[in-house]
Formats: structure tokens, sequence, C-alpha cells
């Protein structure tokens, strides 16, 4: 069984020079690069109702329109995989991601994803590309995320990530005691040296995220952080950019830090932390059916609250 995928869009003036292929694959973010290519040679992806090449440069306001099949997904499996499903309907699922959890299947991950749970929950989904996943956490964050269950409502879904209506807000705990919030506006891009990472780069895509502080520990202080847009690891690395880099980040967070004069209790929950301290902790967004906001609060994991706990504890040690 196939799938129609119907979507019309504007090119903004942003993308004024880009090719095709760039232009469409960001725009499409919920597919990938090498299956919009493939629309666009098929002549499935049109620019300006006519067909064009990948390299083809785009101008602002120039108008892409795709209708494109999708078969059903044979090649992952379901599996049953435990879900912390916060919302159901119809339409969409809300859920609670536990930390370890990988979104999709990749090199290294085939199976035992969240993907795979997805389609054992609901073999629908099988139907929908990538089984409705339109935004991921990385494999040791946890949270809140949404799942489409029809095409329609992944098409809508993506347009509000793409106008950056979706509200996604997170809790983390960052190594370093910050003055005050802000925001970090800072393109992202492949590292030019190490590809597996991300990295602050002139040419990157853009890339913002907004901070507070929430409370503040002798070594270390508890932020939020709202993403306007969804880069690759993008709070990961705007708080490293800031020199604030997260608790527990084996990627990113640099070589580990101990306030002076920490309790053994704290230097303990440090060295052994084990993951960036990063959860999805509130997400909104408009039903894609009813358009009503629907908003979802997932409280701190155990891991987060009992290093939030030991922070306070080392405070009233030193105090």
């Amino acid at each position: 069984m196939a799938e129609s995928i119907e979507h019309s869009l504007t090119i903004p003036d942003a993308m004024t020079g880009l090719r095709l292929d760039q232009a469409a694959a960001e725009l499409l973010a919920d597919y990938s690069r090498e299956r919009v290519k493939g629309w666009i040679k098929e002549g499935a992806l049109t620019l300006d109702g006519a067909q064009a090449k990948p390299k083809d440069r785009v101008l602002g306001g120039s108008k892409l329109r795709l209708s494109a099949r999708v078969e059903d997904s044979t090649a992952w499996q379901p599996e049953a995989i435990a879900l912390d499903i916060i919302d159901e309907d119809d339409d969409v699922l809300v859920l609670n991601k536990q930390a370890g959890l990988v979104a999709h299947p990749a090199a290294g991950n085939p199976d035992g994803t969240l993907l795979n749970a997805l389609l054992h929950h609901a073999p629908s989904l099988a139907a929908i590309p990538r089984a409705g996943i339109v935004h991921r956490l990385d494999k040791d964050t946890s949270g809140l995320m949404v799942v489409a269950k029809t095409l329609r409502a992944q098409t809508a879904l993506v347009e509000q990530l793409q106008a950056k209506s979706v509200w996604r807000e997170y809790d983390a705990v960052a190594t370093g005691v910050m003055i005050a919030g802000g925001m970090v506006d800072a393109p992202i891009g492949r590292h030019p040296k190490d590809r597996k990472r991300q990295a602050v780069v002139a040419g990157g895509k853009a890339a913002v995220t907004h901070y507070r502080v929430k409370e503040r520990f002798r070594g270390h202080t508890h932020v939020s952080c709202r993403l306007e847009t969804g880069r690759t690891h993008q709070i990961r690395v705007h708080m490293m950019h800031r020199g604030y880099p997260l608790v527990g980040d084996p990627v990113y967070g640099g070589r580990l830090k101990l306030p002076a004069g920490a309790s053994d209790a704290l230097k303990t929950m440090l060295r052994e932390f084990p993951r960036q301290a990063l959860h999805a902790r509130k997400l909104a967004f408009d039903h894609p059916v009813s358009g009503e906001t629907q908003t979802y609060h997932a409280d701190l994991p155990d891991d987060m609250s009992v290093l939030l706990d030991c922070l306070r504890a080392d405070m009233l040690e030193e105090s």
C-alpha cells in the first residue's frame, strides 16, 4: 500500500542562490536528502511548476510543489519496547522518551529504536515516512516528542516546525555559573575536522537558542533552554559555544571540572553521571486537525532530579 504526500512551499528570500536540492532538503527536513533529490530527478518535486535539476539555483519567492507516493516501510520491524505515552488520538501521539533510546534506525542502530517501538504500538505508522517521527531527541536526551499518525498530521506538524511555531523547552544542567540568561544566535554545521560532531561554523544552518537561569550552584547552573530552530545537537553545541557545556556530555562536555571543595557525593555524581543532563520538559503545538493549542509537560527524570539535589546539598555544606 502507498500513501500520497503533498506539499506546497515557498522559497524564503534567505535561500536565494542555494541549489534546489539544498533548499528543498532544508524545507522538507522530515525526509532524507537522498529522497528529496530523488523526487527532484523524478519530477515529483517541481520548481515554479516545472521539472528542474538538483543543481539549479533558486530564488526567494519561488514555489516548490511536491506530489509523491511513499510505500509502506517493510525494512523496519516492530519491536515490543515500552513507551511512556502522554497523550494519543487518531492524529498525533505525544510521548516522554527515556534516555538511551535512539529515535530512528541508522548505521550502528538498526533496531531497538523508538521507530521500532512505534511500529509495534501502532502498525499503521508503517505507511507514514519515518513512522510519523517529525522531530528527534538525541539518544541520551530524555523528554517530550510528538509523532504524526497520518500524512495530514505530519504535513501540518512539519510546517509548524518550519514556521518555528512549535514551542520546545528543555531543562539542562551546565558546567559553570551563569550570571544571567540570554540568546545564542550562531549557525551550526558539521565540525570541520570531526564529521561525527556539530560545531558553530560560518556557513552553517541558522540556529537560535534562548536560555534563562533557573538555579545557580557553586560551579553549575540549572537552565531552561528554548529552541527557536532545531539543529542536530543544538543546545549542547550552543551551550559549549558559550562556555557552559552540559554536565555528562560525552561529546561536547570537555574535561570534567569539579567545584573547589566539592563534597565527595558531588564528585562521585559528576564523575558518574551517565549522559548529557538534558530533558525536553515542555512541548506545545497546534493540533493538526482541531487547530487548538496542545501543551504538555514532562517532569524531570530521576537522574537529573538526583543531580540537582546533590548540587543543592553541596551548596548547604559550603555554607
